[in-house]
């Protein structure tokens, strides 16, 4: 890693905090009017309400996603939406799914009710049964969800995406690519920090992590002061299972699974007296097949254009992850913790596209492309990190402080290839397009960080923390044309890009509870020091 000066911690700081007031709100604009979607959600059996189900909400026309939102305790939704046609989307864990279509927003009917809404359970009526297994169950934090997993097949012979994608309010796309309420502005944690095993890129790393390494998931939906201030709409926190029992014991999983999926993992550990030693790895071969099309049309006076895309693909690659580590007990509160973590991947995709041109109908077909695109990734995720937790006799009274060293290094290679025919598909007098991609990246980062939690009356908490962490980023892009008997690069699209950034951050936090209302109040300063730079055009 480029030495780099690391920017001091700020300096020690004190704030008042008081309790908010309840104050009433300013009149708004007389012209403006709120657009809602309102309704309820109950149980089918019985009629009770279904807390925490989710409603999504569609453009009737071209079924894009324009939002969502989860039930209240009482059952009860609001979405706000422009006046249009939609439909809904109701979902909750164990119930069947139910759409509602036509639902009209008019400025003469601002207000839309679509009234109670009944789940049905999936579950078939049984004479008997016989639980042998743990199950996965939910918990309800101040700021979180928790999802406990238990030993169900989803949890032992899936990865970590599959797994995820049990969990309410989380939606996990063919790609792997994790959303919450719809927005894909999620950031993944392991044990609370970033993480080798999710780098650079989440959805790859949520495919290499055995689902059967997983012990909890914690949903933050409301992300407090202890987080850093980047954009966001919640945080994922994936908390790895921690063997506590005595002397050497351990778990081997065997994975196989269609379209092709195989698999293995093993979980390890040792302890004696005063130390710990633990080791997780995971290995596996997947495939994932897919395809799509497309339709469009495009109208300019009396000529209609038509285009329709054909495409099947097919991602597949083996993926390698270790953890390894140990831990020395000073006392029966006081723990350190050494660690490593390693991740391999190798990852090959193929995508076959074909595109037809029409004029005016489908029975006129002027030109055919066929567009080849293979590609290759090869990525080492490595990370080490030195933790120490103290916890004081009161519950949830403690003190942690850890620094970590992560490297991604990655490399990626397209090749791409346009072949044309005739409408008759027979090969055009068109050469083939060749084209090529490679992109080389290499990322470090250096985090120091400290947490102190301090609980006070029954449901108060108090928590404060600093962070500092240093990151490089050197990535080599490439794109080339076989133009003229040699490859030549493209100008505009390949440089070497150079980015340095330094931040340093604290943060305070003070929460309590009153009956039924719960309140949490938090700031959290950043200084942050970014450079940028574009080596081969020197911007």
């Amino acid at each position: 890693m480029t030495s780099r000066i690391l920017q001091p911690l700020l300096a020690l700081f004190l704030l008042l905090f008081s309790l908010p007031m309840l104050s009433a709100q300013p009149a708004g604009d007389p012209d403006e009017v709120a657009f809602v979607i309102r309704g309820k959600v109950i149980d089918g059996a019985t009629e009770a309400p279904l807390d925490y189900a989710t409603v999504s909400l569609y453009n009737q026309e071209d079924s894009t996603l324009i939002g969502g939102n989860i039930t209240d305790p009482r059952g009860n939704f609001r979405l706000e939406a422009e006046p249009g046609t939609y439909y809904l989307v109701i979902a909750f864990l164990t119930y069947e799914s139910r759409t509602i279509s036509d639902v009209v927003v008019t400025r003469s009917e601002p207000v839309v009710d679509v009234g109670t809404i009944a789940l049905n359970s999936e579950a078939e009526a049984l004479d008997e049964i016989l639980v042998t297994a743990e199950r996965s169950t939910m918990q309800l934090g101040l700021d979180k969800k928790v999802f406990n997993v238990g030993k169900d097949l989803a949890s032992q012979g899936g990865t970590a995406a599959e797994l995820l994608d049990n969990v309410p309010t989380l939606q996990v796309d063919v790609e792997g690519n994790v959303s919450l309420r719809g927005s894909q502005g999620v950031r993944i944690l392991i044990d609370g920090r970033p993480s080798g095993l999710i780098g650079s890129d989440p959805a790859a790393g949520l495919r290499a992590i055995p689902a059967n390494l997983i012990d909890r998931i914690e949903v933050i939906t409301n992300p407090s002061a202890r987080y850093e201030a980047e954009g966001m709409s919640g945080i994922i926190n994936i908390i790895l299972k921690k063997d506590q029992r005595g002397g050497f014991n351990g778990s081997f999983d065997v994975i196989t699974g269609w379209p092709a999926n195989f698999g293995t993992a093993f979980n390890l550990n040792y302890r004696a007296n005063k130390f710990n030693f633990f080791a997780n790895y995971g290995i596996t071969y997947r495939e994932g097949p897919g395809g799509g099309s497309q339709y469009q049309q495009f109208a300019s006076g009396d000529t209609t254009f038509i285009t329709t895309q054909n495409s099947a693909r097919n991602r597949s690659g083996v993926n390698n992850s270790l953890r390894f580590g140990s831990d020395y007990a000073f006392s029966e509160s006081s723990l350190l913790t050494m660690a490593a973590t390693l991740r391999k991947g190798d990852d090959n995709n193929l995508n076959e596209t074909r595109y037809v041109d029409y004029l005016n109908t489908v029975n006129n077909p002027l030109q055919i492309v066929e567009r080849t695109d293979r590609e290759t990734e090869d990525e080492w995720r490595t990370e080490f990190s030195l933790s120490y937790s103290k916890e004081f006799d009161k519950k949830d009274h403690k003190f942690t402080a850890d620094v970590r060293y992560q490297q991604n290094q990655e490399s990626e290679s397209s090749d791409l290839r346009n072949i044309y025919f005739t409408p008759e598909f027979d090969p055009a007098d068109t050469e083939d397009l060749l084209q090529r991609t490679r992109n080389k990246e290499l990322s470090d980062n250096l985090i120091l960080q400290t947490d102190y939690v301090l609980p006070f009356g029954e449901e108060g908490r108090f928590e404060a923390g600093l962070r500092s962490s240093i990151r490089n980023i050197d990535n080599d892009y490439l794109v080339e044309e076989f133009q003229d008997a040699e490859w030549q690069p493209l100008d505009g699209l390949t440089n070497d890009f150079r980015y340095d950034e330094n931040i340093s951050a604290a943060y305070l936090i003070l929460g309590n509870k009153m009956g039924k209302f719960s309140w949490q109040v938090g700031v959290r300063p950043e200084y942050s020091l970014i450079s940028t730079r574009l080596l081969q055009t020197n911007e």
